[in-house]
């Protein structure tokens, strides 16, 4: 089972996870007043279970609220991979200067969680895989103890993240297992993880899976 991003960035904001200003819309009308509420300049997403939303055209900024109407209608009457737009996310823009990958997942062989960080972010982390390994930094997170600090510490050294950021990034990286140990969730991730122009880290993108029995809590 899988959530829609404006679901798990939801869930995800419960435990203290930063995520930007947003709304879900079904019209091109709700879409421009959403946009006038957070103050013109947004980003119109289209919510469908799939990846690959941005290159189907799925995913669009808006310079202001009548640019966000129709944006949202024309996401609104899309279909990506098959599955037809019924509702758009409206997030406030952010000015991004880089982009990290974060999530956890459960690594069977090592009968252990992995929480894994990239300095490639924005990119699918297959892709990451494939083409650049040595970017994706991992370490594993024993189930008893849960996510240590010195876990959070050699993701951030590894990805060669600003030392101003590794307080906040490890109250991110905290606030990402206890969404994903509570919501006994198989995947939990955050791609990418901006580092906006105004200082901040801030989750653009959510994502939360299951296994067909497992209920988000």
């Amino acid at each position: 089972m899988k959530l829609h991003e404006y679901q798990s960035k939801r869930i995800f904001a419960k435990y203290g996870v930063p995520i930007p200003k947003g709304k879900v819309a079904s019209t091109p009308e709700e879409a421009k007043n959403i946009a006038k509420e957070l103050g013109g300049r947004v980003v119109v997403k289209s919510q469908v279970l799939v990846g690959g939303r941005g290159k189907a055209g799925g995913i669009k900024l808006a310079e202001n609220p009548a640019e966000a109407g129709r944006l949202a209608n024309e996401i609104l009457g899309m279909q990506i991979k098959g599955l037809p737009v019924r509702k758009v996310l409206v997030d406030e823009a952010a000015g991004i200067e880089s982009e990290i990958y974060l999530g956890i997942t459960n690594d069977r062989a090592a009968r252990k969680p992995v929480m894994m960080a990239s300095s490639a972010g924005g990119v699918d982390i297959e892709e990451v895989a494939a083409k650049t390994p040595e970017k994706i930094i991992r370490v594993h997170i024993d189930p008893l103890m849960g996510l240590m600090s010195h876990n959070t510490l050699n993701l951030a050294l590894g990805i060669e993240l600003p030392r101003e950021y590794w307080e906040e990034f490890d109250a991110i990286a905290q606030g990402l297992w206890q969404a994903y140990l509570n919501s006994d969730a198989n995947l939990a991730e955050i791609n990418p993880l901006a580092l906006t122009s105004d200082g901040r880290l801030l989750a653009l993108d959510a994502k939360l899976n299951f296994e067909d029995y497992a209920v988000a809590r």
